[in-house]
């Protein structure tokens, strides 16, 4: 009993604090962007083994970020919350309010007065990610939006979650709303952890309402085998970001991408990182002493945004994808053939090799041999570039016929310049 009057007085604290808070300016709204320099990247990735809690790999996991409508994850946790407690009902009407129906889209666009089921609205949320309804939703549990975005900033620091605040319950842009990658990871697991019943929703493709029929915009859903959830978002200030959640061979991992310049580049970095993550897992069982970012060659997606979105929430932007090296490759670079072993090769006769990525593709891979060979000549060109079979869902691009020593320097030459490389010893 003193537990909920506690948290009930904490609610109410911050929901003052959070109704007399002055309206951000322009300039604040790029909290915490343009405070930084120009030159810090929005990107932030983690991976995460949703049995253990093991952080798998980490990119900036605790820097601040806009969530975007991520955030909805959190109001729908919850919404789940209230159903487990007997508070609301499935069949409850949501009604919205002058308030929830004239939020920026991505909406379904009911006018005030009317309703739809909770059932209905949690689905809006997860699927269409519309933002009427997450304020309807929040006035419903909390009375108003802003105390509802108290309860959802308390209930984050009880999971937690110690670097986000919530101000509102669908995402859309506020330089007071933070939170991220690891938060986003810990509520993820909790979603899944505490309300598996209802977990499900996420991975729903499609939800129909008055005859209309709308697709999840998490793209990776259907696309890739094993996910099923969690939630995408984006606002010009976050870029796009993506919670998502995969499954294989009874493993679980959970990975949260922030900031990448478009949908494309976002659903492959989340891909990338799935997949060697499953790899890493396998590999260890079979005895390895492995992390992710042993495994991972693929730079991290940078650059602006590509272009903005019609939505404040999610929008899909297809045909791009990551750029192998650093720097982006010329028309000539991606037709260089790869130099097959001369005979005055530094490591002549050696076992050793460098593999230098691994890609869902043989022609990245392929691309990236030869990109090499072209910028690190003095270490590649007497190598042998070869791209093997598949292995754990991915093709490995290798330099072979080093001794030790030489592949070490070659390797060495790599991370100098900042690209991902592995000396892999003869089996």
């Amino acid at each position: 009993m003193f537990e909920r009057a506690r948290r009930l007085i904490a609610s109410l604290v911050l929901a003052a604090a959070t109704a007399v808070a002055p309206v951000a300016s322009t300039a604040q709204a790029q909290v915490p962007y343009l405070q930084l320099p120009a030159s810090q990247p929005k990107y932030a990735a983690v991976v995460v083994d949703a049995k253990t809690g093991e952080v798998m790999y980490a990119k900036r996991a605790d820097s601040p970020r806009y969530p975007a409508s991520i955030t909805k994850v959190m109001t729908l946790y919850l919404a789940f919350e209230a159903l487990a407690a007997g508070r609301i009902q499935l069949d409850d009407p949501v009604v919205i309010s002058p308030r929830a129906a004239a939020q920026a889209p991505t909406k379904l666009g009911l006018r005030p007065g009317e309703s739809l089921t909770v059932e209905q609205a949690m689905q809006a949320l997860a699927i269409k990610s519309a933002n009427d309804i997450a304020v309807a939703l929040a006035e419903k549990l909390g009375g108003s939006e802003s105390r509802f975005a108290a309860m959802m900033t308390l209930r984050a620091e009880e999971l937690g979650m110690r670097n986000t605040r919530f101000v509102n319950a669908s995402g859309l842009p506020d330089s007071r709303q933070i939170s991220t990658a690891r938060d986003i990871a810990i509520l993820s697991r909790a979603v899944m952890r505490d309300y598996p019943q209802y977990y499900k929703l996420f991975s729903q493709q499609s939800f129909t309402f008055r005859g209309v029929t709308m697709r999840n915009h998490n793209g990776l859903l259907g696309r890739m085998p094993g996910v099923d959830g969690l939630k995408t978002g984006y606002t010009n200030a976050s870029g796009y970001n993506i919670a998502v959640s995969a499954v294989r061979d009874n493993r679980r991992l959970i990975t949260v991408v922030l900031g990448a310049p478009s949908t494309a580049i976002r659903n492959n970095n989340a891909e990338d990182l799935i997949l060697t993550g499953f790899d890493v897992m396998a590999r260890r069982e079979r005895g390895e002493n492995i992390t992710v970012a042993q495994n991972l060659f693929e730079p991290e997606p940078t650059g602006p945004i590509v272009r903005p979105s019609i939505e404040q929430g999610d929008n899909e932007q297809d045909g791009l994808k990551i750029v192998l090296a650093s720097a982006t490759p010329s028309p000539a670079a991606s037709r260089t053939k790869i130099v097959e072993p001369s005979k005055s090769a530094a490591g002549k006769g050696g076992k050793w090799s460098v593999q230098v990525g691994a890609f869902k593709t043989k022609a990245d891979a392929k691309e990236q041999l030869a990109l090499v060979s072209k910028r690190f000549g003095k270490h590649f060109n007497a190598a042998n570039g070869d791209v093997g079979a598949k292995v754990g869902g991915s093709y490995r691009a290798r330099f072979s016929g080093y001794t030790e020593a030489s592949a070490k320097d070659a390797c060495q030459a790599l991370k100098a310049k900042r690209l991902a490389c592995m000396v892999v010893r003869p089996t």
